[in-house]
């Protein structure tokens, strides 16, 4: 059996339930609503008979100004950095804006002035900021690029789910080097006891893991084109490496790439009009929804950044030939000669872009500055169907080709140990395209960000990964 026990109520004050609420949900709310917070001190400001702290908490650009009557100014620390809980009731200010009039506030977590980097209406450069990674999503405008990464993140997979394209999950740990460039990150155990148990008869002990050289992916294109091959369009969204010896501010060694493969095409114009739409879709919808933080991170700079979004005309579009033949035209406007057989440096696509006064794309490459799995132009057997999508400030965004997809001339050039990947022409091959969007640089672009290393959480370059 149960037994109950009763308790007697004993008489209290009855107090106004307060609601927990994000920052960002308060438009939703009128005066009068109780409420509570939970933040970070940004600024105070005391007076004599009351104080006024602004509190922000990560999810908008705003502060909230919280009022201190005298009680609570007068036996509570407010101190820069200190995180808070406050409940209170809704009011406005005389410019109709709201602010929360405090009934109790908490400390949770002092933040003592010594040693921490930071400190109120006080603003700091970038280089500086990078010094203290693990604190930096408490600077404005770097908390206004996390919320936009985010936004970015979600439209970008929302526009592709909408035009109907299947997200998979492609391996960071992978026995191929998509670009053959070389610019790989090994893996292996740590542990030598591990490898020793482990390793077959003829197989090298480095390798005795996975009895092969195994990488970490610097393209997850060829796995995605195996799940096109069954499941249709399709893309990923995820990290990629690069052991490159790059200090740029447009390079990291792990960086965030959007890849995306069309199925049944042998346009290199349907590639070119996703992307098109694509960019176009994202960015309206990002300069729409996140124009405080957006606002934020671009600071002082002038103009119109986007103008072309205005501007219903495609893209201009560009041969390979042609761009070098306006680089060869203009070359007294140059810092570095154009050098075909180099390809396009950054300067010359920033040249191209300033030229167009656009973004702009340039198709029709040498074979011989494309990866293998590029297919040849119909007209050309020299050149490749690739794009490359330039944009102002950036240069390269995107990357894209039609697939080879003739067994033959594929056979005649796959790196060894692809096979699998030429398998897919044997077995109801279809023919594909694609592209590739440098998440990072995009956000570069949009936020008028001058380092890369300023748009991703914690940044890795070379001899840069102590955190």
């Amino acid at each position: 059996m149960f037994s109950f026990r009763l308790f007697r109520a004993t008489k209290c004050p009855i107090r106004p339930l307060h609601t927990y609420l994000r920052i960002s949900d308060l438009k939703g709310c009128k005066e009068g609503d109780n409420v509570t917070i939970k933040g970070w001190v940004n600024n105070t400001r005391k007076m004599k008979k009351t104080s006024f702290v602004d509190i922000v908490d990560g999810s908008c650009a705003s502060a909230l100004q919280v009022v201190l009557g005298k009680n609570l100014s007068d036996s509570v620390d407010v101190v820069f950095g200190s995180s808070v809980e406050v409940s209170g009731v809704i009011g406005s200010t005389p410019k109709k804006q709201l602010e929360l009039r405090a009934e109790d506030y908490r400390v949770i977590g002092n933040c003592p002035a010594e040693g921490f980097p930071f400190a109120a209406r006080h603003s700091y450069n970038s280089d500086y900021v990078r010094e203290h990674l693990h604190l930096r999503s408490r600077i404005a405008p770097f908390a206004a690029m996390l919320r936009v990464r985010n936004a970015a993140q979600r439209a970008i997979v929302d526009f592709l789910h909408t035009e109907g394209f299947l997200q998979i999950h492609t391996p960071i740990l992978t026995a191929s080097d998509c670009e053959g460039a070389g610019e790989v990150f090994r893996v292996r155990p740590d542990s030598q006891e591990l490898l020793k148990g482990m390793q077959k008869e003829e197989i090298p002990l480095e390798e005795a893991f996975f009895d092969c050289r195994t990488y970490l992916s610097v393209s997850g294109q060829l796995h995605l084109e195996a799940m096109a091959h069954g499941i249709g369009n399709c893309f990923t969204f995820g990290p990629t490496f690069r052991a490159e010896n790059n200090k740029s501010p447009i390079h990291l060694s792990e960086f965030y790439m959007l890849e995306v493969e069309q199925v049944f095409t042998s346009s290199l114009s349907d590639c070119i009009l996703l992307i098109s739409r694509m960019v176009r879709s994202v960015t309206e919808k990002l300069l729409d929804t996140c124009s405080d933080d957006i606002s934020v991170c671009h600071g002082e700079s002038k103009g119109n950044l986007f103008e072309w979004l205005g501007d219903s005309k495609e893209f201009p579009i560009l041969t390979f030939q042609e761009a070098v033949e306006i680089l060869q035209r203009n070359s007294d406007r140059l810092k570095v000669p154009i050098d075909p057989k180099e390809g396009l440096m950054k300067s010359h696509e920033l040249f191209l872009t300033d030229f167009c006064c656009s973004p702009v794309f340039i198709v029709d490459w040498p074979a011989a500055l494309k990866p293998f799995y590029m297919r040849p132009t119909d007209h050309n057997p020299a050149l490749v169907s690739a794009l490359d999508f330039l944009v102002p400030r950036i240069g390269e965004l995107i990357g894209g080709s039609l697939r080879e997809n003739d067994y033959e001339r594929l056979k005649e050039k796959i790196p060894a140990g692809s096979e699998w990947y030429l398998n897919l022409r044997r077995f109801g091959g279809i023919p594909t395209a694609g592209f590739g969007m440098g998440f990072e640089r995009y956000l570069q672009y949009l936020l008028n960000v001058h380092n890369i290393r300023d748009v991703i959480p914690f940044p890795r370059w070379p001899h840069s990964c102590s955190l």
